[in-house]
């Protein structure tokens, strides 16, 4: 697949390798990420209690666009989540997780882990990543894998312009 970015090899249950592919979302692979979008919106609609428009589907809120990086991950050339990232910009020198996703099936194997560490990879800097309120599994999530990443972070709560009330986690990556 075009774009590929990082290629990872891990281990599944049963000492079976299988290659986790993170490949950057451009023109041949949106719809893929779009569809995968949709399932993301939907399971988080329990607690943003977000409706999809009359066409049966939800309104993303964070675009593809100049501003943002999005990769796809792949398991034998099946979509299994996606990443989307604010870069850094001349207000915010932070990158930022606004949008992270695994599909049911395919959590607690570490993929999930694995695509976060892939992303951190390609970009080193300064990381912020936050956690809506109701949503503290994912804050769980995001702490063990910034742990296991190995690098220091701190978590702070704080009331977000856009979501309100989250848990926030920042840490840096060294290039």
């Amino acid at each position: 697949m075009a774009g590929l970015w990082a290629l990872l090899r891990l281990t599944a249950n049963k000492g079976k390798t299988v290659s986790l592919e993170v490949v950057q979302v451009i023109d041949v692979n949106k719809g893929v990420y779009l569809n995968l979008a949709q399932a993301y919106e939907a399971e988080f609609s329990a607690i943003t209690e977000k409706l999809p428009s009359q066409d049966g589907l939800f309104e993303l809120d964070t675009p593809l666009d100049s501003d943002h990086a999005a990769y796809l991950a792949l398991v034998d050339n099946v979509p299994i989540g996606f990443a989307n990232i604010r870069l850094p910009n001349e207000s915010d020198s932070n990158f930022e997780v606004c949008e992270f996703y695994i599909i049911p099936a395919c959590r607690k194997t570490q993929r999930s882990s694995q695509l976060a560490h892939a992303v951190f990879t390609l970009h080193p800097g300064r990381w912020v990543i936050k956690q809506i309120l109701g949503a503290e599994y994912a804050t769980e999530f995001w702490r063990r894998a910034i742990q296991q990443f190995g690098v220091p972070f701190e978590q702070v709560k704080q009331v977000d312009d856009y979501w309100g009330p989250v848990t926030m986690q920042q840490f840096e990556v060294i290039g």
